[in-house]
């Protein structure tokens, strides 16, 4: 398969470190992975929109996208705000995404949850926290 899209979801916030925490993410899955196309889009408050993001993927040579969302846990947010979005129905993974020339599919993740990865941060944030002791 050739490159894929990911549109990294944030919620969007007044406060600049919201919008800074989701390019800078974006930014290193581009450092790391050179097989998709990475663009941000925010539920609110910031731009670009879901769907302006949404448009800018028309434009690129993908295969599929997926719509990652960069938050804990599911909420009104996860289950029907973004999926109404990106056009894909309450429950609905995967759906289409139509380009130019052609219809490509159209993936949805899971929000991150719990996850060992999650616990190892936790415990990092801890340990810096305890050294100022």
């Amino acid at each position: 398969m050739g490159k894929k899209g990911m549109l990294l979801v944030g919620h969007g916030s007044t406060m600049p470190y919201n919008q800074e925490l989701v390019e800078k993410t974006a930014a290193l899955i581009k450092a790391q992975s050179k097989d998709f196309i990475v663009r941000c889009g925010f539920m609110n408050m910031n731009k670009p929109t879901i769907k302006d993001s949404l448009d800018e993927f028309r434009k690129e040579p993908i295969e599929a996208l997926v719509v990652v969302p960069l938050f804990l846990a599911k909420g009104v947010h996860i289950e029907k705000d973004i999926p109404g979005e990106i056009g894909l129905l309450e429950g609905q993974k995967k759906g289409s995404f139509v380009l130019k020339e052609k219809s490509i599919p159209l993936l949805y993740a899971d929000p991150i949850g719990s996850d060992p990865l999650l616990a190892d941060l936790m415990v990092k944030n801890a340990t810096k926290a305890l050294s100022l002791i």
